[in-house]
């Protein structure tokens, strides 16, 4: 029943390794499927779940402390018994991280999932990064954007990344010490990194 964690620098192929891991070991793959069991916890939609993870920091904090209308915040509510702020979010996705790894068998992209279960005896975590040019690189390749778009999402996704772990009370994430595992994708190959996961996993 083991689990592995996969964090990233946005750009470092975290979410391909996940799933190429996942599918080798017959694991399941727990990124949107968070989302989902967020929204229903806080019965709000997932699209709200999705807003509020990309746009924490800036327009949902004017949201949640009410300075944007009740009128526009429930747009995006299920109904009117749903809410999410930042303590509930951060309270449903500990919980949700810990559920998913006690059933077993997942790899979990990302959230603060090396820091949720970092203690967790049958828990794997990985980090992978990669410098900023082939960070772009990958974005455009993979995502079929121009090169200005993929400088941009990367960049704001390092912001979020920041400000999630800054919310978890955190700095310290791209401390190697935090990892089983660190690999930088500019030197290994993602068949490679599969394979090196996957091997790691297996043999623990």
């Amino acid at each position: 029943m083991a689990v592995v964690t996969i964090s990233r620098q946005f750009g470092a192929g975290g979410k391909t390794l996940g799933q190429k891991v996942a599918d080798k070991l017959g694991y399941s793959f727990a990124d949107n499927a968070i989302i989902q069991r967020v929204a229903q916890e806080a019965n709000v939609s997932a699209d709200w779940v999705t807003a509020f993870e990309k746009e924490a920091g800036t327009w949902v904090n004017k949201i949640v402390s009410g300075m944007v209308s009740r009128r526009m915040l429930s747009r995006v509510l299920k109904d009117e018994r749903g809410y999410l702020d930042e303590k509930i979010y951060l309270d449903y996705l500990v919980l949700i991280i810990a559920q998913m790894a006690d059933e077993g068998d997942v790899v979990i992209l990302g959230r603060g999932s090396q820091y949720i279960l970092d203690d967790h005896p049958d828990a794997t975590h990985i980090l992978l990064v990669n410098d900023f040019e082939h960070r772009v690189g990958f974005i455009k390749e993979h995502y079929d954007v121009t090169e200005k778009r993929a400088r941009q999402w990367v960049s704001r996704e390092d912001q979020r990344r920041i400000n999630l772990y800054k919310r978890l009370s955190k700095a310290d994430y791209n401390d190697p010490g935090h990892y089983h595992m660190v690999l930088n994708m500019a030197r290994v190959g993602m068949d490679e990194a599969c394979d090196m996961v996957s091997n790691y996993v297996k043999r623990s």
